[in-house]
């Protein structure tokens, strides 16, 4: 229905490709330009799901620790939200600078923008743990590891999926901006290119193969979720 009402518009309004292309017109340039496009949303896709992997396994094993070795906990949390107050295309410029324009400076930023999220989600999550059921466990012996592995990861898990899905989106944005800043592939790098050439039926394209793969990011990881999380 939305397509439908934006093809109308621009066919009722004659409106011009810069402004905004008729949805025909960009799907015709996604099937010219097909292998080209699926290279560079297989760059992109690569570069988002690395990223992704990486940043969510430090913002999980960081959140863990911080939940076994509480002491350095508020200093941490701290110093992370200062940093992430930034947007991360404001550390762009270091990381191209750092890891070049290569895959590692688009993986580094993914994981970055990723970690705290998934730390921030997995650290609430291991904190609504119920008080009384760890006084329980403790009275049966059982220590940190055992209260930690038995009792709250499981009760977080649902905080730590919402927030790993919440990523998904996340990586392939940033992927793609830090991509427009300083890269030879990707989709990112086409739609620079196609600014360039002020061809903007062919960024309309790259831009719909972008919003395709994170749909499919986020529809798998909350297809993972569902399986994981059963008692939601």
């Amino acid at each position: 229905m939305l397509l439908g009402g934006w093809e109308a518009a621009t066919r009722l309004l004659e409106l011009p490709t810069y402004v905004l292309p008729p949805v025909s017109g960009i799907v015709q340039a996604i099937v010219e330009r097909r292998a080209a496009l699926a290279a560079a949303a297989g760059y992109t896709g690569g570069e988002a799901l690395a990223g992704y992997l990486i940043g969510c396994t430090i913002g999980i094993g960081v959140a863990v620790l911080l939940a076994l070795f509480p002491w350095p906990r508020r200093g941490f949390v701290s110093v992370a939200t200062a940093i992430n107050s930034v947007p991360v295309v404001g550390y762009a410029p270091l990381l191209l600078l750092w890891f070049g324009t290569g895959i590692e400076s688009k993986i580094a930023a993914v994981a970055f923008a990723v970690s705290f999220v998934v730390f921030i989600s997995t650290l609430a999550g291991l904190d609504r743990v119920d008080r009384r059921a760890v006084d329980l466990m403790r009275s049966f012996g059982a220590g940190k590891l055992a209260i930690l592995w038995r009792l709250r990861l499981p009760t977080a898990l649902p905080l730590i999926a919402a927030g790993m899905r919440v990523s998904t989106v996340r990586s392939i944005i940033i992927a793609i901006v830090v991509e427009m800043l300083g890269a030879y592939g990707g989709l990112g790098w086409v739609i620079y290119q196609a600014v360039m050439q002020i061809d903007f039926v062919q960024v309309w394209a790259a831009i719909f193969v972008a919003s395709a793969i994170s749909l499919v990011f986020f529809n798998l990881i909350g297809l993972a979720e569902w399986k994981l999380v059963f008692w939601r």
